[in-house]
This record gives structure tokens, sequence and C-alpha cells, in this order.
């Protein structure tokens, strides 16, 4: 059973639930659990677009904004955003053109509980380490100089400049 390629291609710009069909729908997955929106997870072209998105940042923009002006960083921004829209569509659309996506998508994520092995190990090892470098940090006089780079620098009495 496809998708037809027009209501797919047009999901998405009538509603977000509207993007794939079922999608927004309860699912119960037999296993006691109820699920709500994808049957199955995220299609290829929303992974994609997922990928795009994380280079629009905010605090990105703002720096864009206060260096180039609001002219650029809009450029920019609408240049990402239609990126990221646009790649979307085209994996989706050639994957299931080219009959690449997967039908069965009942995956199981966790299928075990929480155990001890190398991981877990190394979790522990690293998490010691990062506590011994914020100790030393702290010891050595690292808040002052954090606090002495938010000063101004003709602020700053004893260094010559």
């Amino acid at each position: 059973m496809g998708v037809p390629p027009l209501p797919f291609a047009l999901g998405p710009v009538k509603s977000p639930k509207q993007a794939r069909p079922g999608a927004g729908d309860r699912v119960d997955d037999g296993n006691g659990r109820t699920r709500f929106g994808w049957r199955g997870g995220i299609s290829f072209g929303g992974v994609v677009s997922f990928i795009f998105a994380d280079l629009i940042i905010l605090p990105i923009l703002d720096i864009y904004r206060k260096y180039y002006g609001w002219k650029v960083m809009g450029y920019i921004l609408v240049t990402f955003y239609v990126t990221m829209a646009a790649a979307g569509y085209v994996v989706e659309l050639l994957f299931g053109a080219l009959g690449i996506i997967p039908t069965n998508r009942q995956v199981v994520a966790i299928s075990e509980g929480v155990q001890w092995n190398y991981t877990s190990v190394l979790n522990i090892l690293f998490l010691l380490l990062a506590a011994i470098l914020v100790v030393r940090f702290l010891h050595t006089g690292g808040l002052p100089m954090l606090r002495m780079m938010n000063t101004p620098a003709h602020d700053m009495s004893q260094h010559d400049m």
C-alpha cells in the first residue's frame, strides 16, 4: 500500500498531523504501551530536515544580526530554512519513488534493561575524571578568571594594555 505522492507532499503544508497517513493516531503496540504520532518512527526526509534544522541556532543568528545586520541574518535564516524543508521533501519523495523505504517498521529500540558492562565502567571513570577537573578548576582560580573575562578591557586596572 503506497502513499499518494501529491497528498503526501502537501500534507505537512496543511497540518503537521497530516504529514503521514496515520500520524496523530493512538497506536497500541501489543505490549501494553500506547504510542502517539508516527506509526513506525520518523521518516527519512524528517531525519534530513532535523539535521539541517540544527543549523538554525538563535544565538548564532543574533551574532550574524549584530555583525552583518538584519538583511544578512534574514537571508541566512531563510536560506537555511528553505534548505531544511526542501532537503526533507527531496529525500522523502526520492526514497519513496525508488521504493527503498522499509515497510516493516516494527523495531524494538530498547530490548534489555540496565546492565553492567564496559560502558558502565567507562562512564563512572570519566565522571570521576570530570569531578577531579572541576575541583582543580575551582582550586586554581578558575572562577575569578571567568569573572575577569566578562570585564571590559578598560575596566581592568591590573593589566596594562
